[in-house]
């Protein structure tokens, strides 16, 4: 029997892949793959204990996501961030934060706002730079939700991996320089957010992203240990 015109078909279930992707972006975000470390989908396969065609769908979902890249002579590796990626990052996440920090002194309530004080204050509990990096993305998560602009959060959602690999790119070039400035400087943002005082958020904010940037971008940094270059050279 055909199907009827202008029905559609039982979708597939894809929660296995799902799984893979979420296992591997975790492996990542934890550490145990650096930047520019393969990911070979025999090795993945018998770690993870399932089939090979549900770890090639997840490394492809992950590409998506700007953490994995994949090249025909060298496979699936961790993506080591460019120049000219830190770059792009740094000024489109700069455009993001704009609209949010307004939109958060226009509309946030007392309990959004409270939420983004709260994780900034765990910060400080953090035990380790990896740890530190999650309450990092959680904080702009959470200024993200008090914007109340839903599809701000979802240009934010589209770079968030890639921002986490940012961050992990900047902990392998000086951890000690994150773990001693990005508590308070979280701590600062909260405070002018709550004050919804959007000068100073603001000039904190790119303060906040302006350091991080020069961080990465000091002489053979942004090419990593990898020597990968910018593809614009």
């Amino acid at each position: 029997m055909t199907e009827e015109r202008g029905t559609v078909g039982p979708a597939r279930r894809r929660g296995l892949a799902d799984e893979v992707a979420d296992r591997v972006r975790e492996s990542i975000f934890g550490g145990a793959y650096a930047p520019g470390a393969q990911l070979r989908e025999l090795e993945l396969s018998r770690a993870l204990e399932v089939s090979r065609g549900p770890v090639r769908e997840a490394l492809l979902r992950l590409e998506r996501e700007g953490l994995v890249r994949s090249e025909w002579h060298r496979g699936a590796t961790v993506t080591t961030l460019s120049p000219r990626d830190v770059a792009e990052l740094d000024s489109l996440r700069g455009a993001l934060e704009e609209l949010a920090v307004r939109q958060v002194v226009a509309h946030a309530s007392a309990e959004d706002l409270d939420a983004v004080a709260d994780l900034a204050a765990r910060m400080d509990r953090a035990e380790d730079e990896h740890a530190l990096v999650r309450c990092d993305i959680a904080f702009h998560d959470a200024v993200y939700d008090a914007s109340r602009h839903q599809r701000l959060r979802e240009a934010w959602q589209a770079i968030r991996s890639q921002v986490h690999l940012f961050l992990l790119t900047r902990i392998r070039v000086s951890a000690a320089d994150y773990l001693t400035r990005v508590p308070g400087e979280h701590r600062e943002l909260a405070e002018a957010l709550r004050a919804r005082d959007a000068g100073a958020a603001l000039d904190l904010f790119a303060a906040h992203r302006r350091h991080a940037f020069e961080v990465l971008s000091g002489p053979g940094v942004a090419e990593g240990p990898e020597g990968a270059r910018d593809d614009a050279s």
